[in-house]
Parts: C-alpha cells; structure tokens; sequence
C-alpha cells in the first residue's frame, strides 16, 4: 500500500528509501525495542563464542521474560532465516551465557525459558522463505520494515508461530507442540458459570478490536496483544483482574475504578489493574479495554 502526504486536496507519493547501512537498521530497533516489542535491550553483537564462531544483532528480553533474538538484513536474503535458526540452536545450549549478559545488563532477572522470540527484520522476504518458515516450526517471527524518505518508518509482521521450549534432563532442549499453557487452563479456574461466560465475551471482544490481536495463554494469565501486550487476564475463583497499559493521564481518568500497579508487583504486564466480579462490570471493563488498546498502537 502506497504511503502519500495530504497537501490540502492533493497527495504527494512518499518515497521509499533503505538504509546506507545495515546497523543503522539495528540501532533504530534497539533504542526503541520497548515501545516496538516490548522488549528490554540486553546487548549488540552478542558473541556466541570461539567454537561458534558468530555474533548475535541483538538480543534482550521479553515482557514476559523471554529470552529474545533479533537478527537484521537491509536487502531481502535467505540467509537471515538460516542464520537466526543459527543462534537459537546456540542458546537453546548456552542458557548460562544469555543469563550472565541479562545480569550484567539489568540485573537479576528470573529468565522464563518456556518460550524464546527469533525475531527477524528485513524489507522483504522470498515465497521460499515463507514456507520454511512455517514447515520447520521454529518459534520465529518475519517482520518486514519500510523505511520513507519522510522520516515515517513501518514493521508488518508477516509470520509468527509460537512455541514451548521444553527442558531435558542435562539441559538438553526441544522444540514442542502444542503450547503447555491454554485458555482452558484459566477458564477452568472460574468458580461460576457467570464467570466463565463474562471470560468469553472479554475474549470475543478482544478479538474482536483487530484482525492482528492474538490471544496468548501464559501459566499465570492470558495476554492479548498486538506484537506486544495490551492486556492481561488472570482468573481466580470469584473474580478476574485486568491488568492494562495506560498511559498517566488515563491512570488518573479512571483512577476511582481501578488501582494503579505501575509500582507494585503482579503477574502480568500491564500498569492499571481492574477487577471483575460481575455483569455489571462488563460495559467498563469494554471501555478500558478499547484504552489500552488504542493506547499501544494498531
């Protein structure tokens, strides 16, 4: 689809135009890795190792505590298929050295190994590259980036497939399918059939807001997201709490309704937390959902 400048009643084509160089690509998705992915920066050019002998773009971690891998190409190449499969066969076996360079960078963090992001950014991506991707079924996603002569940038996800990966015993790893964690798993914690019908209309509506929202069941909630998170659900047996990305004024809209958790510790992602213990919870709950979700960016 054509980007165009509206000049009064006339359009201008915006032009496109690539970087000269392929780090200025990565240095632009790291510097806003968190209002792009929702990811916090971990390191660039992440050495794999003598034996390994590569260097990862970049890796970081997940709102949810993922492990996450980005690997970059300024032109269309097979090879960046090839290469991000590379390096998650190199952490699947190296967890310690991922762990060091997160506590290095942030801290200590609890890592959550149950699922790993392969992200890769590149302008296009060849039919031949589609379809490996979805036959091999590795937990990688395709994003294809559009870069104008106006200073507009674009990311389209054009392939995603979500894994668990799964410990052995001698901390082998390995690719499994279906995911552990489902929608039945929370649904099944409601106490009430009332409850359990509210979850399913919070569901369809969700769904409902964009083609491209996607629901994603965790082992303590589920999330819905577009590329990143905008709500999570967690069940209990008399009630369900949302937890929702607002932004401080919405925070202070809706403050008398909710309570604000940006500085307090839950399950989830999310800075405002609202409780449904019924019906008469629904017609609100819709509209903060709506909040969150504009607020995050289509």
């Amino acid at each position: 689809m054509p980007l165009f400048n509206k000049n009064g009643e006339v359009l201008n084509l915006v032009k496109q135009k690539n970087f000269d160089f392929e780090k200025e690509l990565q240095t632009l998705i790291e510097n806003n890795l968190e209002e792009i992915f929702s990811c916090k920066f971990v390191a660039s050019e992440f050495s794999t190792g003598s034996v390994h002998n590569g260097r990862i773009d970049t890796i970081a971690i997940s709102e949810d505590k993922n492990p996450v891998i980005i690997e970059y190409k300024k032109v269309e190449s097979s090879s960046l298929l090839t290469q991000s499969l590379y390096y998650l066969s190199w952490l699947k076996d190296h967890q310690g050295d991922f762990q060091i360079a997160v506590n290095k960078s942030l801290g200590e963090v609890e890592i959550d190994w149950s699922a790993i992001r392969v992200i890769c950014i590149a302008p296009d991506y060849k039919k031949y590259d589609l379809h490996a991707a979805e036959m091999m079924g590795a937990p990688i996603e395709l994003w294809k980036y559009k870069n104008y002569e106006n200073g507009m940038f674009s990311l389209e996800e054009v392939f995603s497939r979500e894994k668990i990966i799964k410990p052995k015993p001698k901390q082998e790893t390995q690719i499994i399918e279906p995911p552990v964690w489902t929608y039945e798993r929370h649904y099944n914690k409601l106490g009430t059939s009332a409850l359990k019908e509210l979850l399913e209309e919070i569901r369809e509506y969700s769904l409902s807001l964009d083609e491209s929202v996607e629901e994603a069941p965790k082992k303590l909630y589920i999330a819905y997201k577009v590329a990143k998170n905008f709500m999570c659900i967690e069940t209990f047996k008399k009630r369900m709490l949302l937890y929702l990305k607002f932004t401080s004024e919405d925070i202070e809209k809706y403050k008398t309704f909710g309570r604000d958790v940006t500085n307090i510790g839950h399950f989830g992602t999310g800075n405002f937390e609202f409780a449904i213990n019924g019906i008469e919870d629904m017609e609100l709950a819709k509209e903060l959902i709506r909040v969150s979700f504009e607020g995050i960016g289509e």
